[in-house]
């Protein structure tokens, strides 16, 4: 084998007259007379070969058989390009090689699709044959923008005093949340293991052991419904701090987030990052994660329509609307589509009225009054040309609802500016939420999450009143981070897996050994989750989380290229002590 002593992205004039070797992919095959062009690629770059007839007078019909995505190792001269042959989107486009040795190294088969063009196949299609899918430079640039960002992290967390350390990836199943992957074992038939859904309890007892700075770059696994930013496996940042408070974290996580925005993406980001309550966020934008690129911000307008004759928000807790600059363009088509997009969101019914002639007019504006009209005008900022929207129902519901109606509006409008990067924090979100379906409490994050208060008294009675000492760092509208003060006391703990419907018996089955560690000495403490994958996505700028993962999964959990998952053999399910029933 002709062994490379050079990469094909990194020949310059100054390497002219010098002969080297080089190893790699096919990119592109040129015929000209007797003469054959070759682009020559690695991950390094790409660099044009020439083959001539007269080197090879034996071997050039072999030569001109060469086709895309052959591997070959070739010996050679560099030499300049004729001055109208410089390609200035090549590094090395000034240059070429001159070939005097080849080596086919091995043989592409006929291509299922064309690697220059990604998407001339369909997602499935590439999936499947994901090894070379990546070979295309937006996967081979997303994938090293991951391996830059994990340098950068772990230097930036070493250089504040943290330790790596390494949890379980096989640990006892505590299904609150999502659900666990379960692992059969051998040995202890009937057992299971889980895969963790995240290092939770095992950082926290990291903290009692004594390690007051952790990190870990984690692999985690969820069994949920999976949508464009999620996958059944995905990558955190872990990390957790003794003796702090919210500022701590949240300062730490600023400081690592510009790091590595500057060293990557080369982007400056605000400091300090601006900060909202989850009552704010909702109220304003619809989401506890708010993309604050655009401004499109909700108002309650309840005191507007209790001055109407529209009887259909007379009986409903809230009313929210939101007004679209220039939006009186939109017809009854469009206005109809908006109604139908936020039926999913629970929203019976989309209201409008749209500013004309100093007035409102078109939708329920026939229900208002002049004078009304006049002070929802002023007051809601409405000029002639937009349109004003509104729901009425729960209070969540509406703001959901018109928080997504939004966003689509946003991207409809193109009001959204990629090269903008806006990070926000969300603080103080409920404790709790209610399960209607379930007639139980559910922790918000997760049951580790310490309230806003050290009477448990006032949680037991209305465990929906206080927030929580949880923060979650929002970038763009994708939840980047969430995090909390932990709870660090036994008694209190269990009280707040009674409030959750966890009974003594249960917790002690399911979290007895954590709460027999907060027992011995346990220091306030607190900490962070990063969705590593979201954030490369964000560095690379796309909006597919599989683009920035090796071997993604699809939306239904599954691998395409090797067929995972499968049916197991017989004999291996009989070790395990399992047996199969059909529905």
């Amino acid at each position: 084998m002709l062994k490379r002593t050079h990469n094909c992205g990194e020949l310059k004039k100054k390497n002219l007259d010098k002969t080297v070797t080089l190893n790699g992919w096919v990119n592109k095959v040129r015929f000209h007379g007797q003469v054959v062009f070759v682009d020559l690629r690695d991950r390094y770059g790409k660099t044009q070969l020439v083959f001539n007839s007269d080197t090879f007078p034996e071997e050039f019909e072999n030569i001109k058989k060469i086709s895309m995505e052959d591997v070959l190792a070739v010996r050679g001269k560099v030499q300049a390009r004729d001055i109208k042959a410089v390609n200035p989107d090549m590094d090395t486009g000034e240059i070429e090689v001159s070939v005097s040795e080849y080596r086919m190294l091995s043989e592409a088969a006929p291509l299922p699709f064309i690697i220059s063009d990604r998407f001339s196949a369909e997602e499935d299609l590439r999936l499947k044959y994901r090894y070379l899918e990546l070979r295309t430079n937006e996967l081979q640039y997303n994938i090293l923008t991951r391996h830059s960002t994990y340098q950068v992290v772990r230097n930036f967390l070493s250089n504040e005093g943290f330790v790596e350390i390494e949890t379980p990836v096989l640990m006892k199943s505590t299904p609150e949340g999502a659900r666990d992957y379960l692992v059969p074992s051998r040995i202890h038939k009937g057992k299971f293991y889980a895969l963790p859904q995240s290092p939770q309890i095992y950082k926290q007892l990291l903290m009692i052991s004594g390690f007051d700075r952790y990190f870990q770059i984690v692999k985690c696994f969820r069994d949920e419904d999976l949508r464009a930013d999620r996958q059944p496996e995905f990558t955190q940042i872990d990390l957790e701090m003794s003796f702090v408070e919210e500022d701590d974290v949240m300062n730490i996580c600023e400081g690592l987030i510009q790091k590595v925005f500057s060293d990557i993406a080369d982007i400056t980001l605000p400091n300090p990052f601006p900060r909202m309550t989850y009552s704010e966020s909702m109220d304003q934008y619809g989401s506890d994660h708010p993309d604050i690129r655009y401004d499109l911000k909700l108002q309650n307008v309840q005191s507007f329509t209790d001055g109407s004759s529209f009887n259909a928000f007379k009986n409903v807790e809230d009313i929210f609307g939101i007004v679209i600059p220039g939006g009186a363009k939109y017809s009854r088509k469009n206005i109809d589509e908006f109604i139908e997009f936020v039926k999913p969101y629970k929203a019976k019914g989309l209201a409008w009225m749209k500013g004309k002639g100093g007035a409102m007019s078109g939708g329920i504006s026939k229900f208002f009054s002049t004078s009304l009209q006049e002070k929802m005008r002023s007051k809601l900022s409405i000029n002639d040309g937009d349109i004003l929207f509104m729901i009425g129902d729960t209070k969540k519901t509406a703001q959901t609802a018109l928080g997504a109606l939004r966003c689509k509006i946003a991207d409809i409008e193109n009001l959204i500016n990629n090269n903008d990067f806006n990070p926000l924090w969300v603080t103080d979100f409920p404790m709790f939420e209610f399960d209607e379906e379930e007639n139980r409490y559910h922790s918000l994050q997760h049951p580790f999450t310490q309230p806003k208060t050290d009477n448990i008294e006032n949680l037991i009675n209305d465990p929906s009143s206080l927030p929580s000492r949880q923060y979650d760092l929002i970038i763009n509208g994708y939840e980047i981070a969430g995090g909390s003060i932990r709870i660090h006391d036994s008694e209190f703990q269990s009280k707040i897996f009674n409030i959750l419907g966890i009974n003594d018996q249960e917790a002690h089955e399911k979290f007895g050994f954590l709460l027999e560690a907060l027992k011995y000495g346990t220091p306030p403490h607190g900490g962070i989750a990063f969705g590593f994958d979201r954030l490369i996505m964000l560095l690379a700028g796309t909006q597919n989380i599989r683009d920035v993962i090796a071997f993604p999964k699809t939306t239904s959990a599954s691998s395409l290229m090797e067929s995972s998952p499968s049916s197991v053999s017989p004999k291996q399910l009989q070790e395990l002590g399992i047996h199969l029933t059909k529905k």
